[in-house]
């Protein structure tokens, strides 16, 4: 087979051009600090990179809920410490007005703060997180409670609001307010009566509030409690959540990541050939025919 001058030129000026992509592909690589800039590149792991982030972007929302979550719960502990509180004063005043010796406006003063305790129980009934009213059930566009009369009745249901912490997990966060939750219309019947009976001339005996009073107290006691427990499970949810994030950004890294060490030392390999490619190309195009007809 005759060789000529241009086969030898086109096979050298493939060989420079596939030098020269090599030296293009390893710049690439160090200036955006990856390996995989596309499929191509490595089908395996880029199949294995985008399973990963798909991972990574399902760990991330799993985050996020957990802590709006965590949020909802915070808020719910809040509205239930303060009618804890609302409770255990209404008691102390129970156990005041049970004294013989209080005259009626006594009793008129107790009756006239017990008014305003009622209020603040309306008020912790209709708590809201993000715009959303906490106890009431799926019904979180409008509030929980209205006072009608003289009684609270309770406009929510029973529905229990869940967030999805992983695959198939899911955790209720919302107390009902209604009968099973923190029956809040109950705590207002209560002191509404309470309060009626302060104000009665007649002046009835009210050591029968102390009993109620103190089983009222259990009921959101009892949801405090359930609410504590669910921030503490949700907690340890988030920290292994942070934990297979971190898992995951690793897992990305080694898979996509450039060996910037390597990378150098292949890039100067590179160099050294695609220079050595240079100098042979030339002396390869120097001598021709003409050069000798003189």
């Amino acid at each position: 087979m005759r060789i000529t001058n241009k086969m030898l030129i086109s096979s050298m000026m493939r060989n420079y051009n596939k030098n020269l992509r090599s030296l293009a592909k390893l710049q690439e690589q160090l200036a955006t600090g990856k390996r995989v800039i596309k499929p191509s590149d490595d089908p395996v792991a880029a199949a294995m990179s985008l399973k990963v982030r798909t991972d990574l972007a399902y760990n991330q929302q799993y985050v996020s809920n957990v802590n709006n979550a965590l949020s909802w719960l915070e808020s719910t502990e809040l509205a239930l410490r303060d009618l804890a509180d609302v409770l255990q004063r209404v008691r102390e005043l129970a156990v005041k007005a049970g004294n013989e010796t209080l005259s009626h406006e006594d009793r008129i003063a107790i009756a006239d703060e017990v008014k305003q305790l009622q209020s603040h129980v309306v008020q912790m009934g209709n708590a809201t997180y993000a715009g959303r009213y906490i106890f009431a059930g799926y019904k979180t566009d409008q509030p929980a409670f209205a006072v009608q009369g003289n009684q609270l009745v309770y406009q929510g249901d029973n529905g229990k609001i869940a967030f999805e912490v992983g695959v198939g997990s899911r955790i209720d966060v919302n107390v009902i307010g209604g009968d099973g939750g923190a029956e809040i219309d109950k705590i207002y019947d209560v002191l509404e009566r309470f309060k009626d009976d302060l104000m009665h001339m007649a002046a009835p005996p009210l050591a029968g509030y102390i009993d109620e009073i103190d089983e009222r107290f259990m009921q959101v006691l009892s949801q405090r409690s359930e609410v504590g427990a669910k921030i503490n499970r949700f907690e340890l949810v988030r920290a292994r959540l942070n934990d297979e994030e971190i898992n995951f950004t690793n897992l990305l890294s080694q898979n996509e990541d450039v060996d910037i060490a390597r990378a150098i030392m292949e890039l100067k390999e590179a160099e050294n050939v695609y220079r050595a490619s240079l100098a042979a190309g030339a002396r390869i195009i120097m001598p021709t025919l003409i050069d000798f007809l003189r």
